[in-house]
Parts: structure tokens; C-alpha cells; sequence
């Protein structure tokens, strides 16, 4: 491990000297071989006993929050609202519900706050566009992102903080809340008619302009995309086998984000725009 330590150490020394490669960047990669390799225990790197701060929540949220930013570049957000909103051909209360069920699935995958963020705006478009209120459809989503984020350990802040103290694996959370989450899905989505009853009027003409949409014009980077689905396929696997491989979330979730920095080439202002610094 000292040899591996070392050699780390020096490889990155050098790169810095060199000034050819971006410095934070060769500080991040080599801290995060360490890790990988096991040469540092991530309770070693990331718990403050001075503090009390549990930092494998904090930047397990700050890894899925850059993955969240390099995705929305690809402009799958956009595809997903609208394709529901074309798939459901028109009609408010059909919308509303795949918009829900397209919220509760992507809060499971990724950081539920931030997908609210993301699907919001398209939200907003297709009410927009069909000239109804968008108050009640963004509650939907926020009640579904709430529900779907409870699902996984990376869905939601509380399902982090309560893993991390309680030494619950992503298995865990999976095996016992995901199958709760579909039932109270399948309750609430039942419940949508009543919860929000008189939403769901509209005019047939605005209808026809939603249909006019195309959302194959929403994906922006079709490469991109792949490539991020590649990772997240990665990612969802360690999460998965982390009790196997002896592999933290946190270090799993920012060698993901590290990796799509890496073969993104964003900007650095684009792949933290969803970052909730706050």
C-alpha cells in the first residue's frame, strides 16, 4: 500500500509540474485512486471527528449533483416531459400521471430535489402550451419525487444521513423501501383525480400544439447520453455490490461524476450548474 501510496503521489507531483494538466483535476484522480485501491478507508477520508460532519453524505449528494448537471446537457429531462406529455395525447390528468410516474423514477436514480429542478421548466412549457394551471402539476411531481426518492439510498438527503449512521447498504434500502414506494405510487396515482379535481380541463386546439412538439429535437448531445447512461449502469452496479467490493457510495458516486467530467469535456461552469452549494 506505501508503494501505491507513493507512486500516486509522485505520477500526480509530476503532472502538476508539468502544467498540462488541470491541477485540481490530477489532485481529485489521484485522491481517488487511493481510495478505489483501498490504500485509505473512506471513514478515514471523509468523517470529521473534530466536526462531527459525516462527509460521505456530503459528497455522496455533491457526486449524484454532478452527474444530475452533465446529464442535463444531454437534454434528457426535456425529452422525458415531453414525451409523456405526447405519449399521454394530450390529456391533462394522463400527463400528470406519467409526468409523476417519470419524476418518481428519476428521484429513485438521482437526487430527488434536483430532478424537481430539471423536470420543472418542461413542466411549465406544456402547461404553457396547453393553457392550464401549473401549480398543480408541479405539487404532483414534488409529492412523487418525495415518494420515488425513498426508494434508493441516493434518492433522497435523509436516506443518505440515515444509512451512513446506521451502516445501511444500498441493498438495504432497496430490498425493504422499494417495493413499499411502488404500492404508495400505485395509491397516489389513484389519487390524483380527487387531490387535484377540476385541473384537468382544456382546449382542444392547445392540445394539437402540444402534439406538434418533437421531442427528439430536446436531446442535444446523443453521444453524451450513451455515455452517461454507460456510467450510471456502472455506478448502479457498484452501488448494488459496495458490500462486496468494500467500495463506499460516496466514492462510487464521485468516481462516476469524475469520470463524466473527464470524458465530457464540459465546462467546469456546466457540470456543477446543479450543484446546491447552500
Amino acid at each position: 500500500m506505501t508503494v501505491i501510496a507513493i507512486t500516486v503521489f509522485v505520477v500526480g507531483y509530476a503532472l502538476i509540474a508539468s502544467d498540462r494538466v488541470n491541477n485540481s483535476v490530477v489532485a481529485l484522480t489521484g485522491a481517488a485512486v487511493l481510495v478505489a485501491l483501498g490504500v485509505v478507508a473512506s471513514d478515514d477520508v471523509f468523517y470529521s471527528r473534530d466536526t462531527g460532519i459525516d462527509w460521505d453524505v456530503i459528497f455522496l449528494l455533491l457526486g449524484m449533483m454532478i452527474i444530475v448537471s452533465v446529464l442535463r446537457q444531454t437534454g434528457v429531462f426535456e425529452y422525458a416531459a415531453i414525451w409523456s406529455a405526447k405519449r399521454a395525447k394530450g390529456s391533462p390528468l394522463r400527463i400528470m400521471i406519467l409526468l409523476v410516474l417519470v419524476t418518481a423514477v428519476a428521484s429513485a436514480l438521482l437526487d430527488n430535489v434536483t430532478t424537481v429542478l430539471l423536470i420543472a421548466p418542461v413542466t411549465l412549457l406544456v402547461c404553457d402550451r396547453l393553457a392550464i394551471r401549473a401549480a398543480p402539476f408541479l405539487m404532483a411531481e414534488v409529492f412523487a419525487s418525495n415518494i420515488g426518492g425513498a426508494a434508493t439510498l441516493v434518492g433522497d438527503p435523509p436516506n443518505i444521513i440515515i444509512a451512513s449512521r446506521a451502516g445501511l447498504t444500498f441493498n438495504d434500502f432497496l430490498i425493504h423501501l422499494a417495493p413499499i414506494v411502488v404500492i404508495v405510487m400505485v395509491v397516489f396515482v389513484a389519487l390524483l383525480p380527487r387531490l387535484f379535481r377540476g385541473s384537468f380541463g382544456v382546449d382542444p386546439q392547445r392540445v394539437a400544439d402540444v402534439m406538434s412538439l418533437e421531442e427528439r429535437e430536446a436531446i442535444q448531445d446523443t453521444r453524451l447520453l450513451i455515455k452517461c447512461g454507460v456510467v450510471l449502469v456502472l455506478m448502479f452496479a457498484a452501488f448494488v455490490a459496495h458490500s462486496a467490493i468494500h467500495i463506499e457510495p460516496s466514492v462510487v458516486a464521485l468516481l462516476g461524476a469524475g469520470v463524466l467530467i473527464l470524458i465530457s469535456g464540459l465546462e467546469r461552469s456546466d457540470y456543477l450548474s446543479a450543484v446546491e452549494w447552500d
